[in-house]
């Protein structure tokens, strides 16, 4: 078996289709964290390698899914895109913009174009302020509107994601988990932006309310035209909102597709794997499945493994070639990019449990 010679895609290492209606694009991005040792003399002995190389392009108006089980990077690479962490490299390109390089009112100018709804609505919102301040604090910060117009706009804000405007001078512990989300959604929206980082926006929610959410997300989208960076962990859920879909592991991007081909044709073995863990809807249908249940831990971000990151866990790994060289996130086939040696048109060892159980998750 040898490794297929592909065309690599664009700097962001995927097909665009074209640049033109690339919103965001990210280029080699890493994020590490210093390792320091000693009391009196710190020093630096290395570094936790929490995103490690990543590329991708989100495309205007569109739903980029971001997926990858705990610690892969997914949270920090969307705070690394608004410069919330500062990249150790890469470059973040906001409609040409190089974000990694702007300080001060040049950055504070473009973060009115981009902002994020962050996972724990209980921990993101300030409990001493009302709801109306925290809604109305980003309009305070740009100096956007003067106080009659803050108001004003508050109460069309929380009017737009469901919450009674009159209820804008009670505190956040007055609500429930889905209320203050939409509290959050709302302060988001303030600023009108292009582009929204959504930092897993359900997962601390009720399974009740977690459709809400996303039917509000959605019809946001279609209302102003918003861009998404959808990070989350719940493949059924990424499914559902994202137009294309980036899968994460230690730190990199190791399949970029759109979602119908990723969930009905993935190529990388993790992929597959987490594919085969995603609950079916048919009773039947579930008890003939095999899951795919990758042995060994994932490694650790601070010393990760030579060559493809994946190989100590992949049961298709090569000697000699996964656990020696680094493959490339490369364009296997149209729209379909993998990061992966083996990968081939018919030869590529399936790990899958059965290709009716991949039709059942991706129909």
């Amino acid at each position: 078996m040898s490794a297929v010679a592909v065309t690599p895609a664009g700097c962001a290492g995927e097909d665009n289709g074209g640049d033109g209606d690339a919103l965001v694009t990210v280029d080699d991005l890493a994020v590490h964290f210093p390792i320091t040792s000693g009391i009196v003399l710190r020093h630096t002995v290395g570094a936790v390698r929490a995103v490690d190389g990543v590329s991708l392009t989100v495309k205007r108006g569109e739903t980029l899914g971001l997926v990858g089980e705990s610690g892969c990077g997914k949270s920090t690479t969307g705070r690394a895109i608004l410069q919330l962490i500062r990249p150790t490299r890469g470059r973040v390109l906001y409609e040409g913009t190089d974000l990694a390089h702007l300080r001060g009112r040049a950055l504070r100018r473009q973060r009115r174009r981009m902002q994020m709804i962050f996972q724990d609505p209980y921990a993101s919102l300030n409990s001493r302020m009302t709801v109306g301040d925290i809604v109305g604090e980003p309009l305070l910060v740009h100096r956007l509107r003067d106080r009659a117009g803050r108001h004003e706009r508050v109460r069309e804000l929380l009017q737009t994601v469901g919450i009674n405007p009159n209820t804008q001078n009670r505190y956040p512990h007055e609500f429930s988990g889905g209320q203050r989300q939409r509290i959050g959604i709302a302060r988001a929206l303030a600023v009108e932006p292009n582009f929204i980082v959504c930092d897993e926006p359900i997962s601390a929610l009720d399974v009740s309310i977690r459709a809400q959410i996303i039917n509000l997300l959605q019809a946001l989208q279609r209302e102003f035209g918003l861009t998404y960076l959808f990070i989350a962990h719940d493949l059924s859920v990424v499914r559902h909102i994202s137009d294309r879909v980036a899968v994460m592991y230690l730190g990199r991007v190791v399949e970029l597709a759109a979602n119908a081909g990723l969930y009905g044709e993935p190529l990388h073995p993790y992929t597959q794997a987490l594919l085969s863990a995603v609950p079916i809807p048919d009773p039947e249908a579930e008890e003939r499945r095999r899951a795919v249940v990758l042995q060994g831990d994932v490694p650790s971000p601070a010393d990760p493994p030579p060559g493809c990151h994946f190989h100590t866990r992949c049961p298709a790994m090569r000697k000699g070639l996964c656990d020696r060289e680094d493959p490339a996130l490369r364009e296997a086939r149209p729209g379909h990019s993998v990061a992966c040696h083996l990968v081939t048109e018919s030869d590529y060892p399936r790990i899958r449990a059965g290709e009716d159980d991949l039709a059942e998750v991706a129909g």
